[in-house]
Order: structure tokens, then sequence, then C-alpha cells
């Protein structure tokens, strides 16, 4: 199928049908056959970088489209075959996604594997996950107080940068909003940013030998082993407190 019948299948579509939802494993198993090292955590990984932008249940669990399942297989192939950097993957996907065609695909890329243009709705997602935020709009979104946003700013739990603050600071500032409501203020917090920083250099030294190839393709695959090792590395912390708490009623 070309891009454009793609696109004009997609509109149909959307106003005689509803779209068919699947959760995570049913993605897997659809791309696993073609892409044998797909994993929760790589799809996790394209989400964050905003290349795949899944809808979310009210308990907060993915759900995904025809559409997602092909906009994945575009990048996986992108990624096997001609080892692109996921910027450049970027590039492509926001070109389908207002409308034109990706310039300058690899030769060996057929438009067939080109997903298929979002609807407004995912277009406006895509493009809010690269907003900066002011530190009004982290207090307003976060619904922490002036006071918390100064305290997780000195303790170095969030930085900005020329004034403006990414997603990562909002995830913060909602946390330890929720967790001041059980009395943990900012102060003991800090050994969660020395954790983090331990963790971090655990996962640089597993990643270097990626890194210090220098070449676009090594940093992509560095970055998204870099993030398949945080995630096991946060359920394993996740695994050893839970340990402890059900010990608690033992």
């Amino acid at each position: 199928m070309s891009v454009q019948g793609a696109r004009n299948f997609s509109s149909h579509r959307g106003v005689t049908s509803r779209p068919v939802i699947f959760n995570i494993g049913e993605v897997l198993a659809q791309l696993s056959e073609d892409f044998p090292s797909v994993t929760a955590s790589k799809i996790r990984f394209y989400e964050e970088k905003g290349l795949v932008t899944p809808q979310r249940t009210p308990a907060g669990y993915r759900q995904f489209t025809e559409s997602h399942i092909e906009r994945l297989r575009f990048v996986l192939a992108l990624q096997r075959d001609h080892y692109l950097p996921l910027k450049v993957i970027r590039d492509y996907l926001e070109a389908i996604d207002r409308g034109g065609g990706p310039e300058n695909v690899p030769p060996g890329v057929s438009a067939s594997i080109a997903p298929r243009m979002v609807n407004q709705e995912l277009a406006a997602e895509l493009t809010g996950r690269a907003r900066k935020l002011t530190v009004d709009q982290l207090r307003s979104e976060s619904g922490a107080s002036k006071e918390l946003v100064n305290a997780l700013i000195s303790y170095g739990l969030i930085e900005g940068l020329d004034g403006y603050f990414d997603d990562h600071a909002l995830r913060v500032a909602k946390a330890c909003a929720a967790l001041a409501a059980h009395g943990l203020e900012p102060r003991h917090l800090r050994p969660f940013q020395a954790a983090a920083e331990r963790e971090f250099g655990l996962v640089e030294r597993a990643v270097s030998p990626l890194v210090s190839r220098r070449d676009a393709a090594s940093q992509a695959r560095a970055a998204e082993a870099a993030r398949e090792i945080s995630d096991l590395c946060l359920s394993l912390h996740s695994a050893l407190v839970q340990g402890h708490i059900a010990r608690m009623d033992s």
C-alpha cells in the first residue's frame, strides 16, 4: 500500500469503525516474528522519545491501535536494516504526521512500511512531548506549591535550562507533591537523587563500548540499551522494596 493510500484508508476507517485496541503483550506478539529483539522496554523507550504515543486507560495501561503498530514496524525496520538514529526516524514520522512524505528515505525502504498519518489528537500529543514548561506551568501541572518547587530545585531533584523545565522535571514534581502529602519532604528524598546518579553510572559503564564509537547508529543503540538497562534496574529496585514491605505483614 502506498503512503497516500494508507492515509486514505486511515481517514476512511476513522469514519466507519472503531479502531481495534491491543495491549503491549499483543503488540509484541505481532512484532516478534519480524523483530525478535523487540521488548516491552524498547516500546516504552520509543514512547518516551515521542515516536509512538499509545492512549492510556484510566488505570494507566497502554492501548495501541494498528496505526501504532505500523509506526513501530517502521521504526524497527529503519533501526535494524539501516542503523538510523532515532532523531532521523522521528523526522520521517513528523513529516508523515504533517501530511507529507518522508524525504531521503534510505534505498531499499519500501513506502509500504511507512505508517499511516496519525489523527489530530495523536499529533497534538506528539507535539506536546517536545514542549518546555515555565516554572508556573510546572507548578500548575504538578500540583506542587511554590515552596515545594523551590525546595526541589534547591536540593537538586529538578533543574531547569534557561528558565524552562522538561517532562522529566514534571514527573519528579508530581511524585514529590504526592509524597509531601505523606510527610516526605525534599530533604528526605535526596537519597533518591544519589541513587539515580549511581544507577546512571552503572548504565553508563554498561553502554560505554557503544558510546565510544561516536557514530550516530551506535549512539542510538546506546541510548536504547541504556533505557532497557534502566528499566531492569527499576524493576529490581521495586522487587527489593516490595519484598521488605511484604515482610511487614509476616
